[in-house]
């Protein structure tokens, strides 16, 4: 994601009546607001005056939407794509692949585990037919192993962790077609 920023050097004018131009710079709060409001209204995130006596820097954090795991493939893109110059460079819009599907998710920070032990099989494969009881994988967390159960009945389409890779609470573990 780009940032757009602009700054802003006061230039030097000459002084009135033998006094100093820096002596008569300030802002009061109405012109931050409306400086601020300025800024914001032209979208940028970065902005920075500074003369002799003042400097002022408005600074706007612009947090990334978080998109869920099946998401991630129908969200527009972030920078805009120059327009096609003809009908068959027009993009086919992307199928969302797990739509449909019952996530299993993380219910804890932890460590994911496929299997009971490195030298065991997998509880599930895709492909593989769960029952709510199902357990179908392990999350270690503070050397505590947690079995994560199905809660549906269904068929394993899509798993979404390697083995051995660190999850996130709510994180998507397996896509099950009901």
């Amino acid at each position: 994601m780009g940032d757009i920023s602009a700054s802003a050097e006061a230039k030097d004018k000459p002084a009135g009546k033998g006094k100093k131009q820096s002596d008569e710079a300030s802002f009061n709060l109405d012109e931050i607001r409306e400086l601020a409001e300025l800024v914001n209204e032209h979208g940028f995130t970065d902005f920075e005056f500074e003369n002799e006596n003042i400097r002022v820097r408005l600074s706007k954090q612009v947090n990334a939407p978080v998109f869920a795991a099946q998401q991630v493939a129908t969200a527009a893109p972030v920078q805009a794509a120059p327009a096609p110059t003809t009908a068959d460079a027009v993009p086919v819009a992307a199928v969302d692949e797990d739509a449909g599907l019952h996530k299993i998710t993380s219910p804890i920070v932890g460590t994911f585990y496929r299997s009971p032990a490195p030298d065991k099989p997998s509880y599930v494969s895709e492909g593989s037919t769960v029952s709510p009881e199902t357990v179908v994988c392990i999350v270690e967390a503070m050397k505590l192993m947690n079995e994560i159960q199905a809660e549906t009945s269904g068929e394993v389409v899509k798993i979404y962790v390697e083995n051995g890779q660190p999850v996130e609470y709510g994180q998507p573990l397996f896509g099950i077609r009901k």
